[in-house]
């Protein structure tokens, strides 16, 4: 009898041979086990791709700009004139605008002379009166202004006018300076300096005008 025999088995069950029976797992595990990693393998390839596709579609526009050297052909967005008009530089692009909706019959100069010379105010008058401008008051200027104005004029109005009417007025002559008030008419006011001798010539202050009203270049370069 094998000592491998069980004991009270006697002779009838014995193990013969030199091969041993061996655990093994069961077949199904292995497929369950594969179909988890192939399922997995797969969706990730299937999200890889969903994001390529994504990014294509979806990608900042500014990259293919530069990348087909159009970078110089940026558009500003809505509003960002008036945003930069905000900061201080193209202010005088909104004011060009504003001034240029005006035409001289529809702006009322006041002319007071603050000099002690004669005749000035009403010669001024006169001449921006042919130059299509209406004319208000014609006189003296009041005590505040009175021989102390010392350039060429102070151009005097609201502050709606100094976005416009004064913009346009100041294209008749050189050297004036231009305030607001706290007035809430439209009119402006023309006081003569002591340094005025007399209004720009007319082709100098048409040329002038025209400049004022030429819309500003669009802005080129990188956004």
């Amino acid at each position: 009898m094998s000592m491998l025999t069980p004991p009270g088995m006697g002779g009838k069950y014995r193990v013969t041979g030199d091969r041993y029976p061996r655990m093994r797992r069961p077949r199904h595990r292995r497929r369950i086990v594969t179909a988890m990693i192939v399922g997995a393998v797969t969706l990730g390839a299937a999200g890889w791709g969903t994001a390529q596709l994504v990014d294509v579609y979806t990608r900042d526009d500014s990259r293919s700009d530069r990348a087909s050297g159009r970078a110089g052909d940026c558009k500003p967005a809505p509003g960002a004139s008036a945003k930069a008009g905000k900061a201080g530089q193209p202010e005088k692009a909104g004011i060009a605008a504003s001034a240029a909706k005006l035409q001289p019959r529809q702006i009322t100069v006041n002319v007071y002379n603050a000099t002690p010379r004669g005749g000035l105010a009403k010669a001024a008058a006169d001449e921006l009166k042919k130059r299509g401008f209406t004319i208000g008051k014609v006189g003296n200027a009041t005590a505040a202004y009175d021989k102390k104005v010392t350039n060429t004029a102070v151009l005097l109005g609201s502050r709606t006018a100094a976005q416009g009417s004064l913009k346009v007025l100041g294209t008749q002559l050189k050297g004036a300076t231009a305030k607001a008030d706290g007035r809430k008419t439209a009119d402006v006011d023309l006081i003569i300096g002591t340094a005025y001798k007399a209004l720009a010539p007319k082709a100098a202050a048409d040329a002038a005008l025209t400049a004022l009203r030429k819309p500003a270049p669009a802005a080129k370069g990188k956004c």
